[in-house]
């Protein structure tokens, strides 16, 4: 029996870990994340030659739509009987997003948490995305700026007087300003964010310009 336990001891202890589920539609709050598309290609999507970084003319592309907590972090890995989305729904909603892969994978990260169905949370993914008004001088950048992050910020103020400074934060990668984020409650109204929320406090960073 000793030898039994110490066999069976050893197979836990080589097993790999499995991993935590979190439970589907438990959460408080949304992220819609919104990516400047000429620094995200010129920090990943070109290297990958995503489709995205050939288009003409994007600005801040839906990155995707988050459920929080309003503690701090995230659900992860839910559990969901909920039926993937087809790839025509995806493709659906490269316009916003600039592929329909990005869809795909925001589906599985962030969507099977929601406790939507697939075809309800794409749906509602275009909604938040309608919801937020792009400023529209953001499509004139033609060469690449170097500018406070707080003027990103404070240009969606403007464009989006719902909003509070509490609603929403602009973050940085490798020195440039990669995604405004912002918070809305399950109905999609603005919110004050959580407390884990990353942002970008760098005096400078750089806005590339739109191709």
């Amino acid at each position: 029996m000793r030898l039994i336990s110490l066999a069976i001891g050893s197979l836990l202890l080589s097993s790999p870990a499995i991993a935590h589920q979190d439970p589907a539609g438990v959460f408080d709050y949304y992220v819609v994340s919104l990516s400047w598309a000429p620094n995200w290609c010129a920090l990943t999507g070109d290297s990958q030659g995503d489709p995205e970084c050939r288009k003409h003319g994007l600005t801040f592309t839906l990155h995707g739509l988050w459920p929080q907590f309003a503690a701090g972090g995230f659900p992860a890995n839910c559990r969901s009987t909920a039926r993937d989305p087809s790839r025509s729904d995806t493709a659906a909603l490269e316009d916003i997003m600039g592929s329909d892969g990005l869809a795909w994978h925001e589906w599985k990260a962030h969507g099977r948490c929601s406790g939507l169905s697939s075809d309800a949370y794409l749906a509602l993914m275009r909604k938040a995305h309608d919801a937020i008004q792009v400023p529209p001088l953001f499509a004139k950048v033609r060469q690449n700026l170097v500018v406070d992050p707080k003027v990103i910020e404070a240009a969606f103020l403007e464009s989006n007087p719902a909003l509070g400074p509490e609603d929403l934060a602009v973050t940085c990668d490798q020195s440039m300003i990669s995604e405004v984020r912002i918070c809305l409650t399950k109905d999609l109204a603005p919110r004050p964010c959580g407390p884990s929320l990353r942002v970008c406090h760098l005096p400078t960073a750089e806005l590339g310009a739109v191709r």
